[in-house]
């Protein structure tokens, strides 16, 4: 389901970002004799580090915190993500506060693991349409 819903947005995006860099690059390595699959490896995708590291930062935070497909598609609790098995925490006559609090603590570690490792990469990726010139 995430593969169906999320590979427009990456196309997207990964289209978007490709149109931005400069075609003298491109132009330059074809007239030193490379060939397409060597542009495409040695120029194209190192210069798209920024906008892959931003995409999976996003995509993975969204794939993991994912509580509705989850909710609906899976009905056991031994399979449901962690995101969704903390709804499980809190009761209907009863809920621990705490103990939620801390399940939530923990579900986040991932995300922010994820977040601080692809930070510098991240932050490039977002910023690099941001001015002209």
């Amino acid at each position: 389901i995430h593969v169906a819903f999320q590979s427009g947005f990456c196309a997207f995006v990964l289209s978007n970002y490709m149109r931005s860099l400069p075609h003298e690059l491109t132009e330059a390595a074809l007239v030193d004799g490379a060939s397409v699959w060597r542009l495409y490896w040695q120029i194209t995708l190192p210069l798209c580090k920024p906008a892959m590291a931003a995409l999976a930062t996003l995509l993975s935070i969204w794939i993991y915190n994912d509580f509705f497909w989850a909710l609906v598609l899976i009905s056991t609790g031994e399979n449901m993500p962690i995101t969704s098995a903390l709804n499980n925490l809190s009761g209907q006559y009863f809920t621990d506060p705490n103990l939620v609090a801390a399940g939530s603590l923990l579900t986040a570690i991932p995300t922010l693991v994820v977040y601080f490792v692809l930070q510098k990469q991240f932050v490039s990726g977002l910023t690099l349409g941001s001015a002209k010139g």
